[in-house]
């Protein structure tokens, strides 16, 4: 029996195709930050509110006001609370490397939203959010040190 050389490649690019789908399924079983901009796709009134009405959404400017008079080690404490998902696999790095995690944006209170933006699921995220989910942050420490308090669904939508 005689292979031609034309089914070996088809072969081999099959294998090569159903390698890579394999490993971009695995890629995606871990949810990953993918910025508020995307759920804007799917959810443009809640995206609007909430970068109309939510200082969340600005929060990266606090960042820049304070950073001349930060040292490192507090300005890793700023990220915690002034980005989306810095600390996390696939969070906010820096300003050059992912520049649509800056702010705070929908995944700081629902989660990363990769999983959903595949499933449209919405268990998939965070659905039900209480204020716990806000002590984070808006802990007794920073309610003290800045005089905020949390605003459940401040201007989020």
């Amino acid at each position: 029996m005689k292979i031609s050389y034309k089914f070996l490649l088809f072969i081999l690019i099959v294998i090569l195709v159903m390698g890579n789908t394999n490993a971009t399924v695995r890629a995606t079983d871990k949810p990953e930050y993918v910025g508020a901009e995307t759920c804007n796709e799917c959810h443009p009134d809640q995206y609007e509110t909430f970068m109309t009405h939510s200082k969340k959404a600005k929060s990266y400017s606090s960042i820049l006001r304070m950073k001349g008079k930060l040292t490192p080690e507090e300005l890793k404490e700023c990220y915690a609370c002034h980005t989306t998902g810095y600390g996390q696999p696939g969070g906010f790095r820096s300003e050059q490397e992912t520049p649509h995690l800056k702010d705070n944006g929908c995944e700081v209170c629902h989660g990363p939203g990769s999983l959903h933006i595949n499933s449209e699921d919405p268990s998939d995220l965070v659905e039900t959010i209480t204020v716990e989910n806000c002590m984070k942050c808006h802990n007794s420490e920073r309610v003290m040190a800045f005089k905020f308090k949390p605003l459940l669904y401040g201007g989020a939508h």
